[in-house]
């Protein structure tokens, strides 16, 4: 373990304020379900179905962001901001790619997309007017993701609290008028929510970029610098990148198909998942802005060519008192959280049953998921991760699950078991790899061997 307190204190400060960060990204999607929820449950369905889709975009996003931060944290640690304005510029042209491929997708078959995840044709019907205003904030959002991880892994962490909070407070307020009709606005229902959600992305898109090109003095960055491509690092970029994508989609894509297959049972199992999910993603932050905080130290440590060993060991013991902490909380919240939504008694029952299976997933899946994707991933190694979850993912999990549902017959509750089991059983290879440290790898170029601008 590490004694110096510097380490701890530049941990906990990176930590916290990712953190706060993604608890406020998160609260966008809880007030807009509580909203909803206490509106229409058959509303809360269909914005649930659609957050699916979101939850594909974002993960890939931070995939997009995941692969900057890699790089330029390995930059970083050497001093050297040039080349992490050159590998932002290339970021933001994989996030344009990435935000106009899901509008162009939800737009063609609205219906179509919130149908992969519920039979009712109500649900749809609400799930199709959300995504039809909420696609417009596809764009905005993933490029905030991709200007924020350039601020990240330079240290500059409070721009995303700033602008995330700023977004949350627009979101509920527009929501609390739209959706229920206040101070004689017309009363929107689920498209007041998709208002809501599209006018907070714009504005902390307009935040952050005014931020980056006003404010900023760390990497100093221009509206030149933004079109101005490295064909060396696009080929560094683009060989770690695309699979950390594929990564956080097929991330993404699971908790849809999770989704999917729980709405396909019955709409009180799509209700009650939907709602322990929210407040166990937003309990998942400490673990989720610790693994952040991990791969950026990490990354700095592999560029100034530290002995990392010591600050590996004592970032496990950390992890497993982070998983400690959020499973008790979110044992202890789950009554209160419960009594904010009006539900049906079997889906009450369903959503307590599902938010104790989830403290037994929180403990796990706080080990494993910051040292495969923090430390790891974060050090270098890629392909780890992907290999690691196309094998517990789609040849475990999903299958066992599908069968469980759809031939097998059995309760949504083992459905749920089955659903969340590789947090647990992933900590064993997370353990050993991580222990071996064949993950570390050093990522950055010469200054000499640069090539020009195309």
């Amino acid at each position: 373990m590490i004694r110096e307190k510097s380490f701890y204190r530049e941990f906990f400060v990176l930590m916290m304020a990712l953190v706060l960060e993604q608890i406020v990204v998160l609260s966008v999607n809880l007030a807009d379900n509580v909203m909803i929820g206490s509106y229409s449950e058959t509303a809360l369905s269909g914005v649930a179905a659609v957050n699916q889709i979101q939850f594909v975009l974002q993960q890939i996003a931070y995939g997009i962001s995941g692969g900057l931060v890699m790089l330029a944290s390995q930059y970083w640690g050497q001093n050297r901001p040039e080349p992490i304005r050159r590998l932002t510029a290339i970021s933001l042209l994989y996030a344009l790619a990435l935000g106009a491929a899901f509008f162009a997708a939800v737009t063609f078959a609205p219906s179509g997309c919130v149908r992969l995840f519920v039979d009712d044709p109500d649900v749809i019907t609400e799930g199709a007017r959300y995504l039809s205003v909420v696609r417009f904030s596809y764009l905005p959002f993933v490029l905030t993701v991709a200007l924020l991880g350039a601020m990240r892994s330079v240290g500059t962490v409070r721009l995303a609290v700033v602008s995330s909070l700023v977004g949350l407070v627009v979101n509920c307020v527009v929501n609390y008028v739209l959706i229920f009709g206040r101070f004689g606005s017309p009363e929107l229902g689920v498209v007041g929510a998709a208002v809501g959600t599209l006018v907070a992305r714009i504005l902390e898109f307009l935040i952050v970029v005014g931020y980056v090109l006003l404010r900023d003095r760390k990497l100093c960055l221009r509206s030149r610098d933004l079109v101005r491509i490295d064909r060396q690092l696009l080929a560094d970029y683009s060989r770690v990148t695309p699979v950390i994508m594929a990564t956080s989609a097929m991330w993404g894509l699971n908790n849809a198909l999770q989704t999917a297959i729980l709405g396909h049972l019955n709409t009180q199992s799509m209700t009650a998942y939907s709602i322990t999910t929210t407040v166990y993603l937003l309990l998942k932050v400490g673990s989720v802005g610790a693994a952040n905080a991990a791969s950026i130290l990490i990354g700095r440590k592999i560029g100034a060519e530290e002995d990392l060993r010591p600050a590996v060991r004592t970032m496990q013991v950390l992890f497993l008192a982070i998983g400690a902490v959020a499973g008790a909380l979110l044992f202890a919240v789950r009554v209160p959280i419960l009594s904010l939504y009006a539900v049906s008694p079997e889906t009450y029952r369903l959503a307590n049953t599902f938010f104790l299976i989830e403290v037994v997933t929180m403990l796990g899946m706080s080990y494993q998921m910051p040292v495969n994707t923090g430390i790891i991933r974060g050090g270098g190694d890629t392909r780890w991760v992907f290999w690691q979850d196309v094998i517990s993912i789609w040849m475990i999990v999903l299958p066992l699950s599908y069968l469980a549902a759809f031939r097998w017959n059995l309760s949504p509750v083992i459905v749920v078991i089955l659903l969340n089991s590789d947090q647990v059983f992933k900590c064993v290879p997370a353990s050993l790899r991580v222990n071996s440290y064949r993950w570390v790898k050093k990522l950055t170029r010469a200054e000499e061997k640069q090539e020009s601008d195309v």
